[in-house]
């Protein structure tokens, strides 16, 4: 039977009848009615007090990537709102399903230039998969039920919907519509044609030197098990994007690692001199294939791929198949062949083999390494904790050597590369990660973006470990400036507070390692501890990370580490 309720309780009404246990946001004017509506529903949804409307974007990224599910970010009108750009735009480039309710000044104000007006609709057009502006309660219900359909089907991604002030505080029936959601024009594809099946499974069984790269797609349409099936049934080398980490298991035999700007540089080496690339749900993003003219010149290409609009866009294939991954690959699989590819394979093992005898690990370093804190907290996790990395040096030493074998285990912003991402986006998975550790690994730099939210980890007391890798270095931008830059470090030396008395200040407890011996003992004290821990990892402060594909060249041709002792070698 309907109810009479008021807008801003229909918004709670709503995210309840979507499954919604967990709101990241913070108040303000514009939003002031559902936060007071809020106080009838906290028994069935807990919000997170933020310290910053980046940060509940953040959370909520992290919440969705987590767990699968949407995540929900909520501020006020103008700064408010505009706060969540950064957010917002990262879950866009990174297919995270997120929705975003914002307040908005009253439908008789809009375009009077009133207090905290911000046309956050027009910003976030470009960055949003889809917005709203609610000017009529009539369409409120309608607009809410849209919002996470259209967040979570097809290529997901982050939807806006900002709510005028006098449509949260006007008054309706309220009926929660059974009835299934239609958008015109709005059909995600779902398999292959009897075609394209054929034209793919010709160019597989006919390959001698064939790569399959796995993305971030295998991960959303949860094809794992799938992607496994092709791989053993054709014996066929896996590479997988920053984003598609942990979609093939690190340690099987067939995974050669990332490929990329910083990828494996057997990876890179196959993808040249491949005959035949298999895209599975990946976007051919620059940082993967260097110079786009001579990207795997003598290979075709099969691109399968839920976003029509990335098929042909960057990258021309042969066989372009517009469907979802794991039925395109319940498709193809029955009719792949085995195949030995001894000579390929063999090829690949003197790749990896050279690159071995190169590894930072190999050497005697008389310092701490970022490369060797990664992998200690890798052996002493035995693998199995939740990783939520930053962006820079660190993010792309945890690809190296962090060896990810489950699925949904690593989350990092990819195609934004947004610093400060990690700890806001730890606290949001930690929301729903209640059988992993949860590890954020941030270097001293972004982390000093985001770090007000150590606030909401111990007023939430969530269950994560910050690491802190400490180079005294914007390590990522400094590496660009020894590198090409002859050695001008303008601006990328960066201070930091003291991280022990700091965590101390925000009422969590904080710890320093500055050698190999002392991680181990330092992550069981911080293991112990019943809520957010920091531990401060002082490294190396002019390591580098290799390889590396310098900007505009071609993927094969890396900068690599030399083989020679760590004590005669240029960091």
């Amino acid at each position: 039977m309907a109810e009479l309720k008021t807008g801003a309780e229909i918004i709670w009404e709503c995210l309840l009848q979507e499954g919604v246990d967990v709101v990241f946001g913070y108040p303000g004017g514009a939003i002031l009615p559902a936060y007071d509506a809020l106080s009838k529903y906290q028994d069935r949804i807990h919000h997170v007090l933020v310290r910053h409307e980046q940060g509940a974007t953040h959370m909520a990224d992290g919440y969705a990537r987590a767990s699968g599910r949407v995540g929900v970010a909520m501020a006020t009108s103008g700064p408010g709102a505009t706060n969540m750009v950064t957010g917002i735009a990262t879950a866009m480039m990174d297919s995270t399903p997120i929705v975003c309710i914002t307040g908005q000044v009253p439908t008789t104000a809009i375009g009077g230039d009133a207090f905290q007006e911000t046309d956050i609709s027009g910003i976030t057009l470009p960055i949003t998969k889809h917005n709203y502006l609610v000017t009529d309660i009539k369409d409120l219900i309608k607009t809410i039920r849209e919002a996470f359909y259209v967040a979570r089907t097809g290529r997901p991604g982050p939807v806006l919907v900002d709510i005028c002030k006098d449509v949260q505080n006007a008054s309706i029936e309220f009926e929660y519509p059974e009835d299934p959601i239609y958008l015109p024009g709005y059909h995600p594809a779902e398999k292959a044609t009897d075609e394209e099946v054929a034209a793919a499974l010709e160019l597989i069984n006919n390959a001698d030197k064939p790569v399959i790269l796995a993305g971030h797609g295998v991960l959303i349409s949860d094809a794992m098990k799938e992607l496994r099936e092709l791989a053993e049934k054709g014996n066929i080398p896996v590479t997988t994007t920053l984003l598609g980490t942990g979609c093939f298991p690190a340690s099987h035999e067939l995974n050669m690692g990332m490929m990329g700007m910083h990828g494996e540089a057997a990876a890179n080496h196959a993808i040249q001199e491949a005959d035949l690339l298999i895209a599975c749900g990946m976007r051919f993003d620059d940082r993967v294939t260097g110079n786009i003219k001579t990207y795997s010149p003598h290979s075709k290409k099969i691109h399968i791929e839920i976003d029509a609009s990335e098929i042909n866009k960057n990258v021309k294939v042969n066989v372009g198949i517009n469907a979802d991954l794991s039925t395109v690959l319940r498709q193809l699989n029955p009719g792949v062949k085995s195949r030995n590819r001894a000579a390929w394979w063999g090829k690949i093992r003197d790749w990896q083999e050279d690159s071995s005898e190169r590894d930072i690990l190999q050497f005697e370093a008389p310092v701490l390494l970022a490369a060797q804190a990664v992998r200690k907290i890798w052996e002493e996790t035995k693998g199995a904790a939740f990783v939520v990395t930053d962006v820079g040096q660190h993010q792309m030493l945890e690809c190296q050597y962090y060896g990810h074998d489950d699925p949904h285990t690593l989350s990092t912003s990819g195609g934004l590369g947004t610093m400060g991402f990690s700890l806001p986006a730890a606290i949001g998975a930690s929301f729903c990660v209640k059988n992993r550790e949860i590890w954020s690994i941030v270097g001293d730099g972004s982390f000093q973006m985001t770090l007000m939210e150590l606030a909401t980890a111990v007023q939430e007391n969530c269950n994560i470990n910050i690491c802190i890798i400490n180079n005294g270095y914007l390590g990522m931008v400094r590496q660009w400036q020894q590198l090409f830059y002859d050695a001008r470090y303008t601006e990328t030396p960066i201070s930091s507070p003291d991280y022990v008395k700091l965590a101390e200040a925000y009422g969590l407890p904080g710890f320093r390692v500055t050698s190999l011996d002392e991680i181990a003992p330092t992550m069981q004290k911080a293991r112990e501890y019943n809520g957010p821990t920091l531990i401060e990892f002082v490294v190396e402060q002019h390591d580098m990370v290799y390889p590396m594909v310098p900007a505009g060249a071609d993927l094969h041709q890396m900068i690599r580490r030399p083989h020679k002792q760590f004590n005669d070698m240029e960091m």
